[in-house]
C-alpha cells in the first residue's frame, strides 16, 4: 500500500513517515475517523512503511521483498484483527483468521470499505460482529511468536469499538506492555466506545473528512472521471471516499433508501386523525424489520441526515446542503418547514435511540413501530 495510494490527508501522511524516520514510533495508537476518511489504507501503509524500513516518505527505497508482500497484504509480521460473526462457513467461536482470505480480497479490491460493506462480504448483515475473547486470545498468541524479519511486528486492529469487555480487558495488559519491538494500531469511528483504559494508553491521532479538492482530484485521476462530474460528487460525499466510489458506481442504495423514507413521511405526516394509516405505518415497520440489522442502521442514519438537510434549508444555509432527492414529485424545499427547532431535536433523540436498540438486538418491528407513531406526532409540531 502506497502513502500516494491514500486520498489526501498529507499532514497525517508526513506526521507518520517522519516519526518513524526519527525512530520514535509509539507502541500504540489510536486512529479515529468517520467511515471513508482512510484510516485503514493509512495504518497499512504506515505498517509496510515500518516493516519494510522504507524512506523518504514513500513506501519504497527499503527491502524489495518485503514491500512485494504487501501486494497481496501477506507479511507474516502484519496482523489483524476485525469485527467477525458465524456464518455458513464457520459456525463457532469466529476470529479473523478464520476470514483472512475474505478480507485480503476486500483489501485488493478496494481498501475504502466500511462495516455494512464487510458484513455483506462475510453475508452476516442480520448479526452483529464483534471482537471477542476468542480474537483477544489469538492476538496474544500471534503476538508472541518472534518477528519474522526481526523488526517490527505489527498488529491492526479494525473498528477496535467492536471489541467486547472481555476481550478489552485481556488485550488490555499487552496493550500497556507489548512485547519488544510490537506495535498495535487500533482504528475506530467511535473511540468512546473503547474503555478508557485502553484509550488512556494509546497515542491519538484523529482523520478529518477528506477535503472536496482531494477527492475530486483522486477521482479524476484513477477512475478518469471528467472535472465536472468529479466537482459534483465530492461535494455530495461530504469528505468520505468511500461514498464518492458509491455514487460513482451509482450502486449507494440511496435511491432505495429516499423512496422509504418518502413513503414513511408522508404518512407519518396524514396519519393524524386517520386511524387507516396507522395499519400502513405498521406495514412500513414490518418491511423495513425484514432487513438485515446493518442495513436497518444505514437506512436510519440516511433518515437522520434526510431530516438534519431539511432543516438546513429551512433555516436558509442553502450552501450546507448537499441532498438532492431524485424522486420528482417530492421537493425538499416544501418538506422543510415541517423540520425546525422545536422538533429536530425530538426527530433525532428518537432515530438515535432506534439506532442504539437495533445495534443491541431489540425487536425490530417494535422499535420502528413506535419510531413511526412518535414521528407523526412531531411532523406536527408547529414552529415557533
Amino acid at each position: 500500500m502506497l502513502f500516494d495510494d491514500i486520498v489526501g490527508l498529507p499532514h497525517l501522511k508526513n506526521h507518520l513517515t517522519t516519526t518513524a524516520d526519527r525512530g520514535r514510533v509509539p507502541h500504540a495508537q489510536l486512529f479515529t475517523g468517520s467511515a471513508g476518511s482512510g484510516a485503514l489504507p493509512m495504518a497499512i501503509a504506515y505498517a509496510q512503511y515500518l516493516l519494510c524500513r522504507n524512506k523518504n516518505g514513500e513506501n519504497s527505497g527499503g527491502a524489495e521483498a518485503c514491500n512485494l508482500k504487501f501486494r497481496n497484504f501477506s507479511h507474516p509480521d502484519l496482523h489483524f484483527a476485525f469485527p467477525v460473526a458465524a456464518n455458513n462457513k464457520i459456525k463457532k467461536n469466529p476470529v479473523s483468521s478464520h476470514f483472512l482470505e475474505e478480507w485480503r480480497e476486500n483489501l485488493m479490491m478496494n481498501p475504502y470499505f466500511n462495516l455494512f460493506e464487510w458484513y455483506q462480504k462475510l453475508g452476516v448483515e442480520n448479526k452483529q460482529g464483534q471482537i471477542s475473547v476468542h480474537e483477544a486470545q489469538e492476538i496474544v498468541k500471534s503476538l508472541s511468536l518472534k518477528a519474522y524479519e526481526g523488526g517490527f511486528k505489527v498488529m491492526i486492529i479494525w473498528m477496535a469499538d467492536k471489541m467486547n469487555t472481555q476481550a478489552a480487558n485481556k488485550l488490555l495488559k499487552l496493550i500497556e506492555e507489548p512485547p519488544n519491538k510490537t506495535v498495535f494500531i487500533l482504528i475506530t469511528e467511535d473511540e468512546e466506545q473503547i474503555i478508557q483504559t485502553i484509550r488512556s494508553r494509546c497515542q491519538r491521532l484523529y482523520f478529518p473528512p477528506i477535503s472536496e479538492a482531494d477527492i475530486s482530484t483522486a477521482l479524476q485521476k484513477k477512475y478518469q472521471v471528467n472535472i465536472s462530474e468529479a466537482k459534483k460528487i465530492a461535494h455530495l460525499s461530504t469528505g468520505n471516499f468511500i461514498k464518492a466510489l458509491h455514487l460513482l458506481r451509482q450502486d449507494s442504495g440511496d435511491n432505495q433508501f429516499e423512496s422509504w423514507f418518502i413513503s414513511w413521511v408522508r404518512t407519518a405526516f396524514k396519519a393524524k386523525g386517520n386511524k387507516a394509516t396507522v395499519l400502513e405505518l405498521t406495514a412500513w415497520s414490518e418491511e423495513i424489520a425484514a432487513l438485515g440489522r446493518e442495513t436497518q442502521k444505514s437506512f436510519l442514519l440516511y433518515c437522520l441526515d434526510f431530516f438534519r438537510q431539511a432543516m438546513l434549508i429551512n433555516y436558509k444555509a442553502e450552501n450546507l446542503v448537499y441532498l438532492q432527492p431524485g424522486n420528482k414529485n417530492f421537493k425538499l424545499e416544501n418538506f422543510a418547514p415541517f423540520v425546525h427547532g422545536r422538533n429536530i431535536m425530538e426527530i433525532s433523540e428518537a432515530l438515535e435511540t432506534a439506532i442504539y436498540h437495533i445495534e443491541r438486538n431489540g425487536n425490530a418491528k417494535i422499535i420502528l413501530t413506535d419510531l413511526s407513531m412518535k414521528l407523526t406526532r412531531f411532523l406536527h409540531n408547529k414552529a415557533a
